[in-house]
């Protein structure tokens, strides 16, 4: 019960005048009021609303609307700029392969690929409208975060503002790909727990298994977000919120989505086990600790590190079960991410959403206490977004990328693929027809064989032992000509040296450049002829596997 529900008239306890014994004597008046009061508790700090039990929630701000609205056409209007990310052009690769799973990556992506590629073709916009979408919904679920904490309108627009302005966010729903859909997965999961306690109403766990299911077809870390808040909720005392049919059904709804992944790892020996090996042996251990620590500072907005740790610490001083499970989550997947992936400073990026919208609540009242905090906040952030935006996302012209490389690797990434077609197709143009037959295209990374599978019109088919390109065979088992294609001395060093492994002659006959000389993973690369094959290339495709 609410304090809206105390404001009770004179008429309401004494009836209508000169109803014979209806009247209440003032003492037996005051003594109902207290006991109403006693059993609402305490009034709510910061002046938000009290939504610890079933009470009306504060009005839905819109204004959050139109900033998740303008995040959207921002990420549109930028998306065709410079080129397709190496990622995304694997992603095509693999809508051309649909299977149950992926050795690196469970199903959703690769089928939004394929509707794209079925509706818009090769498309930038067309592939990148995914993560647009998801940013767009992603500012909207930390608004309603702040409301279900019962964070008043301003709460709700300054929760909206923080999830806009993620550095992470922009610069990952700008590509398409899973993060921005993993943002959006933690986010609203963090919500349906949130709803469950306030509520106590168990059956919202049905909405939780449907977005946690949806969340590991798109992947697999969103389901240690899962584990870890049923654990958070164990140690809160929050059991009753568990221990129930809904919660199992919960799980099971969120299992049956896993269906499809898990029959393609089984019938394939478990190979995500081994990808996901290698990516802590690259990613993890005490090197990249600092590297993890440093990074969570950064996955908001500068300016409002303070919000989100204020955030945490209202969460944990609520003592309301469901509140604590989201910060026990947090700092469980701190420190297991700081040791096994620590490199990967995104992976918590979900977890701001909900601390950032916990911060806004918990600042209402001290920002609106005095008249110039909140505008001084506001100015501060918009001064960290206009810095951040040149380095998150394309706004500079494609020969200032070179500036901002070192900070951000993914727009100078996304520059050079036709480049890198047009000399594949120069050196396959030069071959004989009785060489071209006999050869294929072999390459070292996935970009690669995604720029030349999507992009190298009138080419052959490329392959590659990275990662899941390595699934889906050696193309022709009996060439004897490869024509290799490896990323330059920021990515690779010796790749000759490799090739030599399993061919007895290697020729270099063309050099990897981009018109902006950006130094990204392709510059001086190289593009090898290798001839003489130490066995078939049948037999040789089970060595030439890569996880990375």
């Amino acid at each position: 019960m609410n304090g809206a529900e105390l404001r009770f008239g004179r008429g309401f306890l004494s009836g209508p005048s000169g109803s014979a014994g209806a009247v209440v004597d003032e003492s037996s008046q005051a003594e109902v009021v207290s006991k109403l009061r006693a059993a609402a508790g305490p009034p709510s700090p910061h002046g938000v609303s009290d939504t610890s039990g079933r009470g009306a929630l504060p009005r839905f701000d819109r204004r959050a609307f139109l900033v998740a609205g303008v995040v959207f056409v921002l990420l549109m209007a930028l998306a065709t700029r410079y080129g397709f990310d190496r990622d995304e052009l694997y992603f095509f690769d693999a809508a051309r392969h649909l299977q149950g799973g992926y050795v690196d990556q469970p199903v959703l992506v690769p089928l939004l690929a394929r509707v794209t590629l079925t509706l818009f073709g090769v498309s930038l916009v067309g592939l990148r409208v995914w993560s647009a979408l998801a940013a767009f919904a992603t500012v909207l679920v930390g608004a309603l975060i702040a409301r279900e904490l019962g964070g008043e309108r301003r709460a709700q627009l300054l929760a909206a503002l923080g999830t806009a302005t993620m550095p992470v966010l922009l610069a990952a729903d700008h590509i398409g790909g899973p993060t921005a859909i993993d943002i959006l997965a933690w986010a609203l999961l963090a919500l349906v727990t949130l709803r469950v306690g306030r509520t106590g109403n168990p059956r919202w766990w049905l909405v939780g298994g449907l977005v946690l299911g949806m969340g590991l077809t798109n992947k697999h870390s969103v389901g240690s977000f899962g584990v870890a808040v049923a654990i958070g909720l164990l140690l809160s005392g929050g059991r009753r919120l568990v221990l129930n049919w809904w919660f199992l059904a919960c799980a099971l709804i969120a299992a049956a989505f896993t269906i499809p992944d898990l029959w393609w790892q089984a019938h394939n020996g478990w190979p995500t086990f081994a990808m996901t090996h290698e990516l802590n042996r690259e990613n993890g251990g005490a090197v990249n600790i600092v590297t993890w620590v440093v990074g969570q500072l950064l996955i908001a907005s500068i300016v409002l590190v303070p919000v989100w740790i204020v955030g945490l610490r209202h969460l944990w001083r609520s003592r309301r079960p469901e509140q604590r499970a989201l910060v026990r989550a947090y700092a469980l997947l701190f420190l297991l991410f700081a040791i096994t992936t620590g490199a990967k400073v995104y992976y918590l990026a979900g977890s701001y959403v909900y601390l950032l919208a916990a911060g806004a609540v918990a600042l209402d009242g001290w920002l609106a206490a005095k008249p110039r905090r909140r505008p001084l906040l506001l100015a501060a952030l918009a001064v960290s977004t206009l810095i951040a935006l040149p380095i998150v996302l394309p706004v500079l012209p494609a020969s200032s990328v070179r500036a901002t490389y070192n900070l951000n690797q993914t727009a100078g990434e996304s520059i050079g693929w036709s480049q890198l077609v047009a000399s594949v197709h120069k050196v396959w143009s030069s071959l004989p027809l009785a060489t071209r037959y006999h050869a294929e295209f072999f390459t070292a990374n996935y970009g690669e064989a995604g720029a030349i599978n999507e992009l190298g019109r009138g080419l052959p088919i490329a392959v590659s032992g990275h990662n899941n390109e390595w699934w889906w065979g050696p193309g022709n088992p009996n060439a004897t000509t490869i024509v290799a294609v490896a990323p330059g001395p920021l990515d690779t060093t010796g790749y000759a040296g490799y090739l030599h492994t399993f061919c007895r002659h290697v020729r270099t006959v063309a050099t990897l450049r981009n018109p902006y000389r950006i130094h990204n993973q392709e510059w001086h690369g190289h593009i090898y002829l290798c001839t003489g094959l130490s066995k078939s290339w049948s037999k040789l495709w089970p060595s030439l596997r890569n996880y990375s």
